[in-house]
This record gives structure tokens, sequence and C-alpha cells, in this order.
């Protein structure tokens, strides 16, 4: 019934997208009116960083039945969105002939899809953890197409997309996902008896970072967080406090500001069960400062200090969870089946260990961002990423955000040095890196 009712009121007041690249001077106005319903909010936020498009500047109104937003948006390179693909797309995600894919789905575990099997898990972390979960996907002949790998707060929580090395589709056998599940169940655990490790079966569609998110606040990787490495300089400031005029509690941020930021704060506020009313979000320079005005789905404002804390702690945690400590790894190259077990080993032969990871793939190519640390805590050595760049192929693997002599290739071939003697048994071919050297 509630189903009918809201296609009801969808079809009398359908959604209206205004996109307007005149009015501001250095940002494309996106405005979007609808009538409202919880987690509306975090489902428009969604589609606009799902295009990777920065948002500095957003104003949200939601009192009462209707819904109405405005975002000012660029790409990721402070430019207006002139791409017409990427319009209307946002035309058609959010304006009348929308549905709003809901994005509120709790499956845990692994999925099969028609052309992979998505497998999700969350345990303690520790150095080398990465690795060894590759390795066991390799050992299973499971090829990872697509990955994204988060770690906070001493817990990792990975969602990987993976085909058949046969098939080059989905894992149908039981008996094999059933496998899959209890070995890696088994690396996660470590020797760490007193977190649980989780390796489960579900089926469905997920979003991965809506689904990341998810998985930590539920594995409450919020606690502890006054224990945080982060530097006290770039902790986020979080303030919850009461109006109790309007019966709002006002939650406000400062924090530097980052891409993706207002989605993860969105997430972590709708599963909390709170509904942003009100809302002012400017991050035109360095820092980023969010308002909210919110109440609990029950209609009541934050009713004790203990929530309070808690609300803090989440949102500190989910700003958080997104931040990448360490040095910026890029590999390039053609993808095959042990690829991201055979490059993550050599992280830990060489004492790193992955802090955040994105592995993607498209028409044959791998191209992997990797965010690694020295296992010691201590500043990585920049002559053992020369040794593993070497190793792996100076051009194939880049540093980011570093000086460009990190990234020059010696006038010499870099061949030579491929492998080292780490694969012993295996050609060029194999490990994916076949090109000319000059």
């Amino acid at each position: 019934m509630d189903d009918e009712y809201e296609k009801f009121i969808r079809r009398m007041n359908p959604p209206r997208v205004v996109i307007d690249n005149e009015s501001c001077k250095n940002a494309t106005v996106i405005q979007v009116d609808s009538a409202n319903k919880h987690g509306i909010l975090l489902e428009v936020v969604q589609v606009l960083t799902d295009l990777n498009l920065m948002i500095s500047k957003a104003y949200i109104c939601s009192d009462g039945g209707w819904f109405m937003d405005v975002f000012n948006v660029t790409d990721k390179d402070g430019n207006k969105i002139t791409d017409e693909a990427s319009l209307d797309y946002i035309q058609k995600s959010l304006g009348p002939d929308s549905c709003f894919a809901s994005s509120m789905r709790r499956s845990v575990g692994v999925m099969s899809g028609m052309d992979h099997t998505a497998i999700e898990l969350i345990g303690s972390d520790r150095p080398g953890l990465l690795s060894e979960v590759s390795a066991v996907l390799t050992h299973l002949k499971c090829n990872v197409v697509n990955a994204e790998v988060w770690t906070h707060n001493t817990r990792a929580a990975a969602v990987m997309q993976v085909t058949d090395e046969e098939t080059g589709g989905a894992i149908a056998d039981p008996e094999r996902l059933a496998m899959v599940k209890r070995l890696l169940c088994n690396v996660l655990k470590g020797t760490n008896k007193s977190r649980e490790a989780k390796t489960v079966v579900s089926h469905g569609v997920t979003h991965t970072e809506r689904r990341l998110h998810q998985m930590m606040f539920a594995d409450r990787d919020y606690e502890g967080m006054g224990e945080s490495a982060m530097e006290e300089k770039e902790r986020p400031n979080v303030n919850v406090t009461n109006w109790h005029d309007k019966d709002y509690s006002v939650v406000t941020i400062r924090c530097k500001d980052r891409p993706k930021l207002l989605f993860d704060i969105v997430c972590t506020l709708t599963d909390m069960q709170y509904v942003v009313f009100h809302g002012n979000v400017d991050a035109e320079g360095p820092e980023a400062y969010l308002e909210y005005c919110m109440r609990h789905v029950d209609g009541s404002p934050v009713k004790s200090d203990a929530e309070r804390e808690r609300v803090i702690q989440c949102l500190e945690a989910a700003i958080e969870r997104r931040v990448s400590e360490g040095l910026k790894l890029e590999l390039c190259t053609a993808d095959r089946v042990g690829l991201l077990s055979d490059v993550t080993r050599i992280f830990r032969e060489n004492s790193l260990t992955v802090s955040r990871a994105e592995v993607t793939t498209k028409d044959g190519k791998a191209v992997n961002t990797f965010y690694v640390r020295d296992t010691s805590g201590y500043p990585v050595d920049p002559k053992i990423i020369d040794s593993i760049r070497r190793t792996i192929g100076q051009t194939i693997l880049q540093v980011k955000g570093c000086p460009e002599e990190l990234n020059q290739v010696p006038h010499e071939s870099p061949t030579r040095f491929l492998f080292s003697g780490l694969f012993k048994s295996r050609s060029f071919c194999n490990f994916g890196l076949v090109r000319s050297y000059s």
C-alpha cells in the first residue's frame, strides 16, 4: 500500500530538475524539486557523486511533504558541467522519468550477477591482508575485475567483483561459493578472536561505496575513535546541539574538504535513521562547513548526551573512512588472473601495507589505485618504492601526488629489473606486462 501511495504522489507531483549553467560564474547549478520521502537526499547526492562531481555549495530544504535542493557542482578539474551525456544522465536519474533506485539494501556477502560475483568482506585489519585475500581468490581461479577496500580504526572492509577464470562470468556452483566464503573467512579471522569476521551469501544489486559505509557502521568501526591515529589538526570538528524552539538537532561540521564528503556524511545520517530537514554546505575553499537541522525518523531530536556522543563518533568515522593515508600508487596494465595477488604480494614483501585500494577493469585493461604505508609506521622509503617500480615496470606503476622525480623513467631499459627473481616460473605474458621498451 505504501508503494502504491508513493507512486500516486509521484504521478501527481513528478520530480523537476533544472540545470543552470548561466547564473553562477564558476559552477553548474542543479535544482531538484520532488515529493519528499525518507532517503531522498542520499539518493540525489549519490547520483551526483557517481558522476564524480564536486559539490561546492548545497542548500537543502525538505520540511513538510516537499523536497527542494540546490547544488553548485563542477567536474574534478573545477569546470562547469557541459558534457551532454552527464547532463542527460542527471535529468533521467532525477527527473520525472526516474525511479530513484533504492540505496538502502543491507545484504552482505556474495551476490551472483549476470557477469560477476560480488564478495563482501569485513574483519580485522593487518599488514598483508589484501595480499592474502587476493592470493586465496587466485588459488580458487577467481579473477578480481573490480574492488574497493577501506581500512579504518583497525577494521578492514572490501567489496570485490570476481569472475570465473574459465567462463569469464559469475560463479554459479554453490559448493565453490561455500569454499570461497570459508577460506576467506579464515583469512579475515587471522589471530584476532575478539572481533568477528564476515563473509556471507545473499543476492541483489549493491552500490559499492554505500555498502562499505553500511558494513563499517554495522561493524561499529566508530567505537574508540578517541584513539584515532589521525593528527588532531586534521580531525573533523563535529558538534551537535538542540534547537529547542524548532525541535531540531543542529549538526555542524568543519573539516578539510575532499571529494564525496557530502555523500559520506549523508550515508551515515541515513543509516542512523535521521532525516535532514534543512541544510547548508559551503566547500568553496580548502575547508568545508556543513550545517544540518535534523530529527530522528520518529520525529524527535537528539534526546541524551549518549546519543549526541554517538552521532559525533559516527560522523567522524564517516569522514575519516575515505581519508587515504599513505603514498598513492597507480598501476595500469593489461588485466589477467592473479594480477592483484602478485602486485600486493610485492608490496607485502617490501614491508608495505595497503590502507585503501580501488581496482577497476575495463576493456581488458586494469587500472588499480593503492594507498600504501610502511608496516612499521615510518614514512615510506623512496628507495623501496623505486625498487618496487623497477620490479613491476616504471611506466606501469606510477607514484601520484609526489615529486616528479619519483616517476622518472631511467634511460636504460627497465625490463632487466622485472620480477627480480620473484616469478621464476612466469613469463612477461603471464604477468600481463607485455610492452616494448626503447
